[in-house]
Parts: C-alpha cells; structure tokens; sequence
C-alpha cells in the first residue's frame, strides 16, 4: 500500500511539474478582464518585453514587492517594457483600491476566481508573488526574478 501511494504522489508532483511554465517555454496567451472590464490579451504585447506578475491585494509579500515593480516600470517603459499584473482578487473593490494606493499605471487584470481561478489554475501559480519574465517574443526568460537581478534582465533584453 505504501509504494502504491508514493507511486501516485510521484506522477501527481511529475504532472504538477509538467504543467508549470518554464524558462525557455513560450508563455500561452492570458485574457482577461481589466479595470475597465475590457479583455486584455497578454499576446497584444508583443514586440515589448513583459513581466507577467502575479499578486492579489490582500497579498502582504506582493504589496511589498508592488513599488520596485511600479520604480521598473517607470524606469523601462519608454524603452520597450510593460508590466501586465494579473491578479487573483475575488473582490473587484479590494483590487481597485490596491491599485490606486500603491500608484500602479501599468496594465492589470483580474481573474476573480482566485486559486481557482482559470489562469492560476493553469499556470499552476501555488504562491504569490509570482513573476515571468518575456522577451519580445513571448519566451520565458526568468521566473520569479526581482530586484537588480531583474532590473539587469531587463535592461539587457531592451537592448
């Protein structure tokens, strides 16, 4: 009975795995709802390097992460950069005003499903915040990069 349970958790983390987005993957297209409930597309970014950042207002970790991503983008966006935050808030009012308190100009949507959620679901996001990086193309370049690691990521692929 033991094997038999270590087998199935062994292909239950292999599958797990298998559907995480990896460095070097082209990221799948995400559409979703933005402030103003229009669909957003993550593919009509491309030709921009994009970070994908995953967060939630009721996240203490991603609020503290919050200004160095608004700091980078202000930074890049001239340049070629945009950030497309996808948050997984259940409540559009608590979203909102995470928004505004934190200044955040850079495009956002929202899966309001929260983990269960369509694109957390599919991009098997089990914690926030979580980041990928994309070239111009749509290729993973780094995941859960941040700080001078990330600003230099950036900086070099806008080159």
């Amino acid at each position: 009975m033991k094997k038999l349970l270590f087998a199935a958790m062994i292909t239950f983390a292999a599958v797990s795995v298998s559907a995480q987005v990896k460095v070097g993957d082209m990221m799948p297209d995400i559409k979703l709802p933005n402030v103003n409930d229009s669909a957003v597309s993550l593919s009509s970014f491309r030709g921009k390097v994009v970070l994908v950042d995953f967060w939630a207002s009721w996240c203490g970790p991603c609020r503290q992460t919050n200004p160095s991503v608004v700091r980078l983008y202000k930074k890049y966006k001239d340049k070629g950069f945009e950030v497309f935050g996808v948050s997984i808030d259940a409540k559009k009012k608590d979203w909102l005003k995470a928004i505004k308190q934190d200044k955040i100009t850079f495009t956002q949507v929202n899966d309001k499903g929260g983990w269960d959620g369509k694109v957390p679901t599919a991009f098997n996001i089990t914690m926030i915040p979580t980041n990928f990086l994309l070239d111009q193309n749509g290729k993973v370049i780094a995941i859960d990069a941040e700080g001078k690691k990330l600003d230099e990521l950036v900086n070099q692929l806008l080159q």
